[in-house]
């Protein structure tokens, strides 16, 4: 089988021969961000969006990059065709870089992208919806992607357990936020409701917010765990997953446990809209 191409540190080089030094401070101490997206038709989505989000994480756990938004995308359209993939997600990754104490940066932080296949998830979790646990915890420096997915490794362990296939996060004030790895949403009707707060901000987010202002109201505002019960339509989103529709939260049942009509209504909109 052939080894994809990945990005590392100024090559282009196999997975088996892509090393990093043992006292990178993205091994030894988790320091380090990265940014995930796909793509469709062969092109990367939202490239510059994921890039500026990436830039935002490392200033937001102190780690200066010294590559250009310019250089980046170029490294990251590169690798892309280096690895002939009809489909592909794709990685970038940053860490800390070596450290002759373990702990303290010398301001070379390492670079990597990665290119793989795309997996879809299977059809009937759209056609059909998805069940969701919560699990009370709160990330740190939530508007950074970081390399820290301790808790989230975690909680999808647990999930995994009750036959979900997210783990949503609630905080100390009994509010949702967001899953492991994707943003979440609720419909009152016809309104259209996402926590702004303690989260990630999520580029497919972003897009859902767009296409839906024109016809939902949208309101940016906590969601109180209590308050679930009230909701008639609830989903998620991310790269991966795109739109998908929740119909179990824990032991509450929503939308009569089907996929709502607004819920589809976005979830069309959104292919249209990435595959155009």
């Amino acid at each position: 089988m052939t080894q994809p191409i990945c990005y590392l540190n100024g090559k282009y080089v196999s997975f088996d021969q892509a090393c990093l030094p043992l006292n990178d401070l993205g091994i030894v101490r988790g320091y380090g961000i990265f940014d995930f997206l796909r793509t469709y038709n062969g092109v990367p989505f939202k490239l510059t969006e994921h890039i500026q989000r990436l830039q935002n994480s490392a200033k937001l756990i102190g780690l200066s990059l010294p590559w250009s938004s310019a250089e980046i995308e170029e490294i990251t359209q590169n690798t892309l065709t280096h690895n002939h993939l009809a489909e592909a997600n794709i990685r970038i990754v940053v860490t800390g870089g070596a450290s002759a104490d373990f702990i303290t940066p010398l301001g070379q932080p390492s670079l990597m992208v990665i290119v793989t296949p795309v997996s879809e998830y299977p059809q009937e979790y759209y056609e059909q919806g998805i069940k969701v646990i919560t699990v009370p915890i709160e990330r740190f420096i939530p508007k950074a992607k970081s390399l820290n997915y301790i808790s989230a490794i975690g909680a999808l362990q647990q999930a995994k357990q009750t036959n979900a296939v997210e783990a949503l996060y609630v905080n100390s004030q009994g509010d949702v936020l967001e899953g492991t790895t994707t943003n979440f949403f609720v419909f009152r009707g016809s309104q259209l409701l996402t926590p702004k707060e303690g989260i990630l901000n999520g580029i497919t987010r972003d897009v859902i917010l767009e296409l839906a202002k024109d016809r939902f109201e949208i309101v940016e505002q906590s969601i109180a765990y209590s308050q679930l019960n009230h909701c008639d339509e609830a989903f998620i989103t991310s790269s991966t997953k795109e739109i998908m529709p929740v119909v179990q939260i824990d032991e509450l049942h929503i939308s009569q446990g089907k996929p709502g009509e607004n819920t589809q209504t976005l979830m069309d909109l959104f292919q249209n809209y990435a595959k155009s």
